[in-house]
């Protein structure tokens, strides 16, 4: 048996307009856990749609090699009968079903021809534990975060026969400690002989997990590198990533902080799908302009729902609290009134919160506030496309004109999208939920002194982040929230990841009376 399970020789795939990759080889070894990095739209995702069929034989040219075997997908039900399972970064979910119907979806347990949803549930329980998800089975998918769903996804992949496992972006929306659960499992399923190749722009963890890289740049392949043979770090993938060396991951930054602007007293949230059950407990926080101030919790800690509820109430069922702006207490209903109070809200589920993905980039980029550019009711065209296409530049996009769809876009810039909308509102406080994530490297960058520049014109900034090395880099001081309580606040330097950590996973005195 041969070490090589795939081969991938010169494939080369074309859009209209645009050639998303031009002559890619790549080879993986049995049993091993192959990276794939790159920037955003460099082409990854498109490849891996290639191995498994969702772009199918015959609408790309070049040979996949697969097991010694020349293999022809001409739709993903084919990759998957040959042992190919691949879990996408636009996660394949039905929001309205169970996670055990989500993931015997097509594969049933049936007894006399009836669904057997006792033995269905029970291997839908030994799967999330596997994966360290404890919901119940019976918990409708549009109940969970989109970090748990994440997971979900995983079990579904692992229900099945599989050999080779492709994962794109498996920890975007994991936080530190989830998301080392799951490279835990890929690393066991590697001992298990199944071969993984794994999409990611969180480098530290290509590091920790791969044994080879491949890295793309501009719909090409660059290079493949051994991690440990060639002694990888992340500088070294970064440099093949970028073409260049990158001396920092955050642009050097002195901070202006001015008066408080926004300042939450006893906020209260009730969850919306749990009777009784308390999601905000008398959370009070406070962020001043030119302030940069980030939020830090486990997956399903309440950061989210925190921030929803204070843009215009969009989430649960308000309790109690007070908001204040420059020292006036307001009550912001809506969104809409949200909007027109100087606040902004990048979500962290763009796919569903952020975007319509039927839209293209220059109606997305003004929607949320069109009367900046309507006279009369009437949009002008022509400031919607220069609004547009001045966020394209400054964001640097990749998309050959704000005319395309943005559904059509790779999720990195799909997220771009997402920033310049609410750029556009020109917001007071701009609250951004998980704002890197599915974002390589480079844009970080870029985004990170977009965030810096906000600040530094006398805005207030919020920033909700899993990673905990951005949220030090980037804030200027960072709140702690465990089990819907706010448990802390470290200033910049002060703050570690081991004291944040402790914070993150401890309810104080103080916090405990409060969920009480």
């Amino acid at each position: 048996m041969s070490d090589v399970i795939l081969e991938m020789r010169n494939i080369t795939k074309e859009f209209p307009g645009v050639k998303a990759l031009e002559n890619v080889s790549m080879v993986v070894r049995r049993g091993e856990v192959h990276a794939i990095c790159g920037e955003n739209g460099a082409g990854k995702s498109t490849l891996m749609k290639v191995l498994s069929g969702v772009w199918p034989y015959g609408s790309y040219t070049g040979e996949i090699i697969f097991d010694g075997k020349p293999v022809e997908f001409k739709n993903i039900r084919q990759s998957e009968h040959a042992g190919i399972v691949i879990i996408h970064q636009e996660l394949a979910l039905i929001p309205e079903l169970s996670i055990a119907e989500n993931i015997f979806l097509g594969n049933e347990y049936v007894k006399n021809g009836v669904i057997d949803w006792v033995e269905t549930n029970r291997r839908a329980r030994e799967l999330l534990e596997h994966v360290g998800l404890n919901d119940e089975p019976q918990t409708a998918i549009k109940n969970i975060g989109v970090g748990k769903q994440q997971l979900v996804e995983i079990a579904k992949a692992l229900n099945k026969d599989v050999r080779l496992l492709i994962l794109d972006e498996p920890t975007a929306a994991l936080n530190e400690e989830d998301s080392q659960h799951l490279l835990g499992l890929i690393d066991e399923l590697r001992r298990k002989g199944i071969t993984c190749i794994i999409i990611s722009h969180k480098l530290n963890e290509i590091e920790q997990i791969a044994d080879s890289i491949t890295i793309i740049r501009d719909g090409q392949s660059v290079e493949t590198l051994d991690v440990k043979g060639d002694k990888v770090d992340e500088d070294r993938i970064i440099r093949g990533m970028v073409g260049r060396e990158m001396s920092s991951r955050f642009p050097d930054y002195t901070p202006n902080v001015g008066e408080t602007f926004v300042e939450v007293r006893n906020w209260t949230v009730e969850s919306p799908v749990i009777p009784g059950r308390l999601v905000c407990k008398g959370s009070n926080f406070y962020v001043r302009r030119g302030e940069i101030v980030g939020f830090a919790g486990l997956m399903g800690a309440g950061r989210t729902e925190l921030m929803r509820s204070i843009f215009g109430q969009s989430y649960g069922i308000f309790r109690g609290g007070e908001l204040y702006l420059d020292g006036k207490k307001v009550s912001l209903k809506s969104v809409p009134a949200a909007i027109d109070a100087g606040i902004g809200y990048v979500t962290e589920d763009r796919k569903v919160l952020g975007l319509n993905l039927l839209d293209d980039i220059k109606t997305t980029t003004v929607s949320a506030k069109l009367k900046k550019i309507s006279k009369r009711s009437v949009v002008d065209r022509r400031a919607e496309f220069e609004a547009a296409e001045g966020y394209r530049k400054s964001l640097r996009t990749k998309t050959p004109t704000v005319n395309e769809g943005v559904g059509k876009l790779s999720g990195g810039n799909q997220q771009k999208v997402v920033l310049a909308k609410w750029l556009f509102t020109d917001p007071d406080l701009l609250i951004l939920d998980e704002p890197t994530r599915g974002i390589d490297v480079g844009a970080k960058y870029e985004i990170y002194g977009i965030v810096q520049e906000l600040a530094k014109s006398g805005k207030a900034v919020i920033v909700v982040s899993s990673e905990l090395p951005e949220l030090l880099g980037l804030s200027d001081r960072i709140y702690t929230i465990c089990e819907g309580a706010i448990t802390g606040c470290l200033a910049k330097g002060e703050a570690t990841q081991e004291n944040l950590m402790k914070l993150m996973t401890t309810l104080s005195d103080r916090s405990a009376a409060a969920s009480a």
